[in-house]
């Protein structure tokens, strides 16, 4: 009988502190074909995706550095950073 080999999880790279972690341990912010910007929390919608840690550390960093403004060559609406940040709030009182 074979071993079954337990299936791998993906892995993606935070855009603040580049560090590689599993998918699900990161939030991802899509941009549409359209255009839109949005807060991808099933991480299957459609366009160029791009992740952040669930640390505000993470999120102060990427907003410093405009990484998600040069990823997506526009600039992050106000709304979805006050989203990201309401949801790693949200996610660090969880802890």
């Amino acid at each position: 009988m074979a071993k079954k080999v337990p299936k791998k999880e993906p892995e993606r790279m935070c855009v603040a502190c580049r560090q590689l972690k599993d998918k699900k341990q990161l939030l991802r912010v899509v941009k549409s074909p359209q255009g839109e910007i949005a807060l991808d929390e099933s991480g299957k919608k459609p366009g160029r995706g791009a992740y952040v840690c669930r640390q505000s550390e993470c999120l102060i960093k990427a907003r410093k550095t405009k990484s998600f403004d040069k990823i997506f060559k526009i600039k992050l609406p106000e709304e979805m950073w006050q989203q990201l940040s309401e949801k790693i709030t949200a996610g660090e009182t969880d802890l």
